[in-house]
C-alpha cells in the first residue's frame, strides 16, 4: 500500500509587516523556498507532478496562480504545474493533505506542498473586514446567520468570553509564546529548517534575513496589560495576545516510501492522518477543537500519545480554548513558540507550522505530533504526523 512522506521541510525566517520580506515579490519568495528544497535534497525538479501552493489572500501580485509563478520563478522546468489553493489561514497546511492525497492514490509519485503569504502587500480592505472590495458571503449567507457579520477578532474575544478565559491569561500565554520563540533561536533551533535569504535595505544596502523578526524580548505583564482593547471597547484582544501581521513562506517535500528509497532519500515523518473540518462561522475560531477529536479517533490515537502539538495562535483564547477541551499538557503545546511571536503569514502559515513540527519531531525523537489550525469561515485543518 503507498504511503505519503515527508522527505524534507524548509521555510524562510518570518518578517514582520513591513520588514525585511516586505518588498520581495511572492512568487520570487516562493520560488526561495522551492530552489532551497531542491538544493537540500538533490532533487531534479524534473521528477515533480505537481506545487500545491497555498494562499489566502490571492489579491495583487498573489493573483493569476500564485503555486504556478513560484514554479517558473525557481526556474524550474516548464513541464511542472503548480495549482494554488485557498483555506484561509489553513491554505498550506490543506496543500500537504491534498498532496497526501495524491501520492497515495497514486495520481503523484512526487509532490510539492506549501503556500506564501507577504501581507504587507496585502490592503487591510482585501482581508475581507469591511466589504469595500467587494462582499465574500452575500445575502443568503448573512439572511442564514441574521444578518451577523464574520469577524475574527470578535470570534476570538467570544471564544474567550465562553470558556471564561481572562485578559491576564492570554497575556501570560503571549509572553510564553515569545519567550519560548526567543529560547528556540538563541538555541539553534530554527537553524536546520531556515533557508537564509539576501535582502535589501531601505538604504540599498544588502544582508542576509535568517531569524524570525516578529520576537520580542523583555515584555511584561505590565506592559501587555496597558494595551488597548483591538475589536471592542472593553475587550480582552490585543496586539500582546494575537497573532502578528507577517510575511513568510515555506515548502514540504512529500513522496511515498518507495520513490523516496529509489531516489536515496530518507523520510523525517509519515503523514499519518488528515482531516478537516467546519464549525460555526460567527465564532469562527473553535475549529481545532473537533478536527483534533477527528484526527485522533481516525489515527486510533489519544491526546496522551501524542508528544508535540502545534496549535496556531491565531489568537490567545483560540489555543488556550483548545487546551481546556483537550486536557493536553501545556509545554507540549507550540514549544517553541507559536503566531503571536513568530508570526502569522496567513497562506503560509501551515507550511512554517509543519516545517517546525517536523524538525522538532527528529531533533527530540518524538513519534506523534499534531498540527491544527483554526480558519476563516469556520474549518480547520488537523494532521498526526508519524516519525520515521
Amino acid at each position: 500500500m503507498r504511503d505519503a512522506v515527508i522527505v524534507d521541510a524548509v521555510r524562510t525566517a518570518v518578517g514582520k509587516r513591513n520588514g525585511s520580506l516586505s518588498k520581495l515579490h511572492s512568487a520570487s519568495l516562493s520560488a526561495h523556498v522551492l530552489k532551497a528544497l531542491a538544493e537540500r535534497m538533490g532533487l531534479n525538479p524534473a521528477l515533480v507532478d505537481d506545487v500545491i501552493w497555498g494562499c489566502a489572500a490571492p489579491v495583487g501580485m498573489q493573483t493569476g496562480c500564485i503555486g504556478r509563478s513560484a514554479v517558473l520563478a525557481a526556474g524550474w522546468p516548464e513541464s511542472v504545474p503548480g495549482v494554488t489553493l485557498d483555506r484561509q489561514c489553513g491554505s498550506s497546511q490543506q496543500a500537504v493533505h491534498f498532496a497526501a492525497a495524491g501520492v497515495i492514490s497514486g495520481q503523484y509519485d512526487v509532490a510539492v506542498a506549501g503556500g506564501v503569504e507577504i501581507m504587507s502587500a496585502v490592503p487591510p480592505s482585501l482581508t475581507y473586514l469591511d466589504g469595500k472590495y467587494g462582499e465574500p458571503h452575500g445575502p443568503d449567507v448573512w439572511k442564514r446567520y441574521n444578518d451577523i457579520r464574520f469577524h475574527q477578532g470578535m470570534g476570538a474575544q467570544l471564544i474567550a468570553d465562553e470558556y471564561g478565559i481572562s485578559r491576564s491569561e492570554m497575556d501570560q500565554h503571549g509572553l510564553d509564546s515569545h519567550a519560548r520563540a526567543a529560547r528556540a533561536i538563541d538555541e539553534g533551533r530554527f537553524k536546520g529548517q531556515i533557508a537564509p535569504i539576501t535582502v535589501t535595505d531601505a538604504e540599498g544596502n544588502e544582508r542576509v534575513f535568517d531569524t524570525d523578526e516578529g520576537v520580542r524580548r523583555g515584555s511584561t505583564l505590565e506592559k501587555l496589560a496597558a494595551l488597548k482593547p483591538a475589536y471592542k471597547e472593553d475587550g480582552a484582544i490585543t496586539a500582546g495576545n494575537a497573532s502578528q501581521i507577517s510575511d513568510g513562506t515555506g515548502a514540504l517535500l512529500i513522496t511515498t516510501s518507495e520513490f523516496a528509497r529509489t531516489q536515496g532519500w530518507t523520510p523525517i515523518a509519515r503523514i499519518h492522518t488528515a482531516v478537516v473540518v467546519g464549525t460555526d462561522p460567527v465564532t469562527m475560531l473553535k475549529g481545532p477543537v473537533p478536527a483534533t477529536a477527528k484526527a485522533l479517533k481516525k489515527a486510533g490515537l489519544t491526546i496522551d500519545d501524542i508528544d508535540v502539538f502545534e496549535i496556531n495562535e491565531a489568537f490567545a483564547s483560540v489555543s488556550l480554548a483548545w487546551l481546556r477541551e483537550t486536557g493536553a499538557d501545556y509545554a507540549k503545546m507550540n514549544p517553541n513558540g507559536g503566531a503571536m511571536a513568530l508570526g502569522h503569514p496567513i497562506g503560509g502559515s501551515g507550511a512554517r507550522i509543519m516545517t517546525t513540527l517536523v524538525h522538532h519531531m527528529r531533533d527530540n525523537n518524538i513519534r506523534y505530533g499534531l498540527q491544527s489550525m483554526c480558519e476563516g469561515g469556520g474549518m480547520a485543518n488537523a494532521t498526526v504526523l508519524e516519525l520515521l
